[in-house]
């Protein structure tokens, strides 16, 4: 009771507002709850992690280790001299010693490899884009599908409303005598079939709006108002599609690759150092424990790979040929999709400018059938057969508007107008 009354207190815009739903929140609303979405935080995270891998590279790596061995022979001086003891050292010898390593310059193969995971960022994210695009197709065909029932079911209503109006006229008639009676059983089979054609409409609309539901994850009921403000569409506008940010993520993957082999053939300066206790010591002539270390700077470098790296940079500009010509393919679809559509938009402008004129010719038609009626100049059949011809042609007008918005909108998300996600984000502020 105590919600009942809170829900009343409510300005009734607000309640009206809860009901209404718009094609655009459509989108976004599926775009939240497409559960692959979630992937793109787990794509971040793993780069991150990645990130600060790379960057211990220049840490420095300290290694422990320790060593028994008891060896064979081991270096003495073959001669003896008088009144001289020469030292010999035993074959049983031990040391246990810490190792440290720190590179001072990797040749840059540390700042290439941050570059590459974020290369791998950029073309995970853009495939999840390229994914989540597809939902906006599915979302828009559910919404416009709704909108169609919703009007259907409006000029069924329209024409119910004539029909009963006339048939009360009818059994008035009937009982005065004036009418025979199959008139009215004409008319009342026409509204039963009208009843049927509501019902079926009725079943199409509940599974549409709950594809939508689905998609969207909002509870959007049967009775939710269908919002679509109609747009006018610039046909010269660029594309935007998200496959192109794939292309250009892809070139860029493979160009941090290309970046990376190069560094790997730079030459590598590193320092070391060693500290340790055992026997022998660096005095290899003292056979005693002893504490020891060594300090010292390397240079590695791989002077000669027999082209190796030469021939790994070919296989990648290969792959971005191939990549160039899969993005022209996909251009050349795009253009053929959008001149189809260009074709769509222009029939069905040309189709609604007649449809009007149409209309107003069968409801004149329409209302004059129903004067011959009264009359007894016409039957209830071609009388049917009037009003039929004018829903039929109040239909097509409508549906006409409802799929020109259609084919608007449709060819927005050809060109990838309105494109949401973080790259395309990127790419405008760019």
């Amino acid at each position: 009771m105590r919600k009942l009354f809170i829900l009343l207190l409510l300005p009734a815009q607000l309640v009206l507002a809860q009901n209404e739903v718009s094609l655009d929140s459509c989108y976004q609303w599926a775009r939240e709850n497409y559960p692959n979405l979630k992937q793109a935080g787990i794509f971040k995270e793993i780069t991150a992690l990645q990130q600060e891998n790379i960057n211990t590279n220049y840490y420095p790596q300290v290694t422990l280790n320790g060593q028994a061995t008891y060896q064979s022979d081991v270096t003495h001086i073959g001669i003896s001299l008088p009144n001289i003891s020469i030292p010999t050292v035993s074959k049983d010898q031990y040391k246990v010693y810490a190792e440290l390593k720190q590179s001072i310059w990797d040749g840059g193969i540390s700042a290439a490899n941050r570059e590459l995971e974020n290369a791998v960022l950029g073309k995970n994210l853009s495939e999840l884009e390229m994914e989540l695009y597809k939902l906006n197709d599915q979302v828009s065909q559910a919404f416009f599908t709704a909108l169609v029932i919703d009007k259907q079911l409006m000029v069924i209503e329209a024409q119910k409303k004539v029909l009963e109006e006339k048939l009360s006229s009818v059994e008035s008639g009937v009982k005065n005598g004036m009418v025979e009676k199959s008139s009215a059983l004409v008319i009342k089979a026409e509204i039963l079939n009208l009843d049927q054609s509501q019902i079926q409409l009725q079943a199409g609309k509940s599974s549409v709006v709950k594809m939508l539901s689905v998609m969207t994850g909002k509870d959007i009921s049967e009775n939710s108002k269908l919002n679509y403000t109609s747009k006018n569409i610039n046909v010269g506008e660029e594309l935007q599609r998200p496959e192109l940010n794939y292309y250009a993520s892809q070139s860029r993957l493979m160009d941090s690759q290309i970046a990376l082999l190069d560094k790997t053939r730079n030459p590598k300066l590193f320092g070391f150092g060693q500290a340790g206790y055992g026997r022998p010591g660096m005095n290899m002539l003292n056979d005693k424990f002893d504490s020891w270390y060594l300090v010292g700077v390397g240079v590695s470098w791989n002077a000669f790979d027999w082209k190796n790296t030469t021939r790994k940079k070919e296989v990648i500009h290969l792959q971005q040929t191939a990549l160039q010509y899969h993005e022209e393919v996909f251009r050349q679809n795009i253009q053929v999709l959008d001149v189809q559509q260009k074709e769509t938009i222009g029939k069905l402008e040309n189709m609604i400018s007649n449809d009007q004129t149409l209309v107003d010719l069968r409801s004149e038609i329409a209302k004059t059938a129903a004067s011959k009626l009264e009359n007894q100049v016409i039957t209830a059949s071609d009388y049917i057969g009037e009003v039929q011809a004018e829903t039929l042609a109040k239909l097509n007008f409508e549906l006409h508007k409802i799929q020109l918005d259609e084919a608007k909108e449709k060819y927005e998300l050809i060109i990838g107008k309105g494109l949401q996600g973080e790259e395309n984000q990127t790419k405008k502020k760019q």
